[in-house]
């Protein structure tokens, strides 16, 4: 049976992975006030369409995310911002523009303004050249920039609309904001030199030049950081590796806490990561990085924090949870890991190792309640595990205890019989 330590080396591999919805949730703080329409158990719930969602999402495959948020909005229209929204965010990355307007603005309608729309619909906005219409959406999301780039597209489009002063004031704040994107400067040197700025032209020119070199660069080192630790030998890999830490660019941080990680060094993996979380107080990608690097090295409880902050904006997301009860079963919270887990298990119910770690929860829970004295409690956890594994003969054998001391007698022989025919199906000793 696999056990939790196995269980977070598979939750390892989302670090790496580029998980759009958590950098969605990360600017919509009001996701958490919306529920789903509780059909737990249902063969086909809401829930499982939006776990299957953002599962599509966080792999880029974007027809499958929008058939499963639309599947989950035919059983439950209310789900604005957690279906309607990513489906939007789906159809915007499939350039499927006019149904993507169209979602984001039902989801106006029905949530209100929010600057993380506003700034998706600019962004629509310059894919069909309404630039009027572009620094008008994006002007509003800068009320409350939901992502770091939004100066830089509104910057673009007071440039295209022929705007050179709003232009050149929205392409600098780009530059505090965004400090190592290329595109920045680059696009900045073209607005100076139409102002007539010639010389200041050429200078934010060769800054994009110098950041692209400088990206080129870092690709190198990540590349060279990544051969060595392939080699073993960690304190050469640190004299490269650490080369890459840059204490004020999140984005950096966790590449490089990613890489540590994903080699096993996952005590490395600490610093960078836990700065990238301090960066970005509100992103649930670095607050769930930072809880799993803390989970791999033991330290359950400074795990649960980062957790819980990521669950309240964005508590349908299968590996938050799966995480959050391993960390609860870990420290000895047999309760609350129960009902994280389970959750997890309705989000993804083809993860065995959540349900091999919800189905020994279970089993530890049935067992408290029987020794409090609170059989039929116990009896209902022991059915609940039955369910989870059905092949298992010890929920049986607790079972059929319990009924003995009921003086339930037939029914003890039955489970007793069961127990007896599972383990010797599956060569289990008595």
């Amino acid at each position: 049976m696999r056990t939790s330590c196995q269980i977070s080396r598979n939750l390892l591999s989302c670090l790496a992975a580029s998980v759009i919805v958590l950098a969605i949730a990360s600017s919509f703080e009001i996701v958490a006030q919306e529920s789903p329409r509780k059909t737990s158990g249902a063969k086909d719930s809401p829930e499982i369409h939006l776990a299957s969602g953002y599962e599509a999402l966080r792999q880029d495959r974007y027809s499958a995310a929008v058939d499963e948020f639309r599947a989950a909005l035919e059983i439950d229209p209310s789900l604005t911002l957690r279906a309607r929204f990513p489906l939007a965010v789906a159809l915007f990355e499939l350039k499927r523009v006019e149904e993507s307007r169209k979602e984001f603005q039902a989801v106006q309608r029905e949530a209100g303004e929010h600057p993380n729309v506003s700034y998706y619909v600019g962004r629509l906005d310059i894919e069909e050249q309404n630039f009027e219409g572009a620094i008008r959406n994006l002007s509003r999301a800068m009320e409350k920039p939901p992502f770091p780039d939004t100066s830089y597209y509104l910057g673009y489009a007071y440039f295209k609309h022929g705007d050179l002063a709003d232009a050149e004031k929205a392409l600098k704040q780009a530059l505090e904001a965004i400090p190592n994107d290329a595109r920045v400067p680059y696009q900045l040197g073209q607005v100076l030199r139409k102002e007539g700025k010639d010389e200041e032209a050429k200078a934010a020119v060769a800054q994009s030049s110098e950041q692209r070199k400088r990206d080129s660069s870092l690709s190198e080192l990540r590349i060279a950081c990544s051969q060595k630790l392939d080699s073993g030998d960690r304190n050469a890999a640190h004299a490269i590796c650490d080369q890459l830490y840059d204490p004020n660019d999140a984005e950096n941080l966790t590449e490089l806490g990613t890489l540590y990680a994903t080699h096993g060094d996952t005590q490395a993996a600490l610093k960078p990561l836990r700065r990238a979380a301090e960066l970005s107080p509100q992103s649930p990608q670095m607050q769930y990085n930072l809880a799993l690097a803390y989970f791999q090295l033991g330290r359950f409880q400074e795990a649960r924090a980062p957790l819980e902050s990521a669950l309240v904006r964005w508590p349908d997301i299968f590996q938050l949870n799966a995480l959050k009860g391993a960390v609860l079963a870990k420290l000895g919270e047999d309760q609350l890991a129960y009902h994280a887990l389970r959750h997890a298990h309705e989000l993804n119910q083809q993860d065995a190792g959540t349900s091999d770690l919800l189905f020994l929860t279970t089993l530890s829970l049935a067992r408290k309640s029987a020794a409090g004295g609170r059989r039929e409690e116990s009896i209902r956890y022991l059915e609940e595990a039955i369910k989870l594994k059905p092949q298992e003969p010890q929920p049986h054998r607790e079972m059929a205890e319990l009924y003995k001391t009921m003086g339930r007698q037939a029914q003890a022989l039955k489970e007793q019989e069961e127990a007896e025919r599972l383990a010797s199906a599956f060569n289990k000793p008595q």
